[in-house]
């Protein structure tokens, strides 16, 4: 049954792609005097939970930051139970995923994790891939400036190459070799735990993105805080550079 929060969020303006900086594992962990792997045990329900509220409210897209390129900077033994974790996570969530018609993908660079990892996650992909519903999107091994980069060497041999007049390339030709090409940019962007950046995030996609923060911690996100979030987003004018006598007319 409905709760009035989300009857009232669904009354208005759906996001159609949500971005999620999860953040804050950790501290909820310590403040509980917990190791810090009980608290990525813990964000995991709340991906759980923010995934089908998602896919039952009609948002189309939802993409989770899940492993940076800079995490490799953690201690090894965590790092180590984070793989171990994921890829047990997602053998398990993958099956309920497809029930529920949701289409499982990733950016960042794969390579680099461990080959069981890769291989459970090419698993999912290939199983969900047929879904028409929410498209679940990790961001796994991910840094923008570094997606940024790789975009800009592809085009740049391109051009060298002769294939590609370097004064043809445009917002659309750049997005077009982007991780993110086939993919909206996000309406909202939600981080938790307090933090204010972006942590090399989307840096391109997110340029007219709606940025919500707020001080939960990523564990204890759940239904009630995520509704609060797109009721922020439904109360603001979105103007993409106009103003608001343009975007009401």
């Amino acid at each position: 049954m409905n709760t009035p929060l989300r009857e009232k969020v669904e009354s208005g303006p759906i996001p159609n792609h949500i971005a999620i900086i999860m953040d804050g594992n950790g501290r909820w962990a310590k403040e509980r005097n917990r190791p810090r792997l009980s608290g990525h045990k813990e964000g995991i329900n709340s991906v759980r939970e923010v995934t089908r509220i998602c896919g039952e409210i009609g948002v189309k897209y939802l993409t989770l930051y899940t492993f940076s390129t800079e995490n490799w900077n953690r201690p090894e033994k965590e790092v180590s139970a984070l793989m171990q974790l994921l890829l047990k996570t997602i053998n398990i969530e993958v099956r309920e995923l497809n029930k529920n018609n949701v289409r499982f993908s990733t950016i960042g660079k794969l390579s680099e994790l461990p080959e069981s990892t890769q291989q459970g996650i090419k698993n999912g992909i290939e199983l969900t891939c047929n879904n028409s519903g929410l498209n679940l999107i990790l961001a796994l091994n991910y840094g923008s400036r570094q997606e940024i980069i790789k975009a800009a060497q592809m085009l740049s041999q391109s051009a060298v190459k002769g294939d590609l007049e370097p004064l043809s390339i445009d917002e659309n030709v750049f997005a077009s070799v982007l991780e993110t090409k086939d993919k909206p940019d996000p309406d909202l962007l939600i981080r938790t735990s307090g933090e204010l950046r972006l942590s090399n995030f989307l840096l391109w996609q997110s340029a007219y993105t709606e940025i919500y923060l707020t001080e939960t911690y990523w564990p204890a996100f759940r239904e009630d805080a995520l509704m609060h979030a797109i009721l922020d987003y439904q109360s603001r004018e979105r103007r993409f550079g106009q103003i608001s006598e343009q975007v009401q007319s």
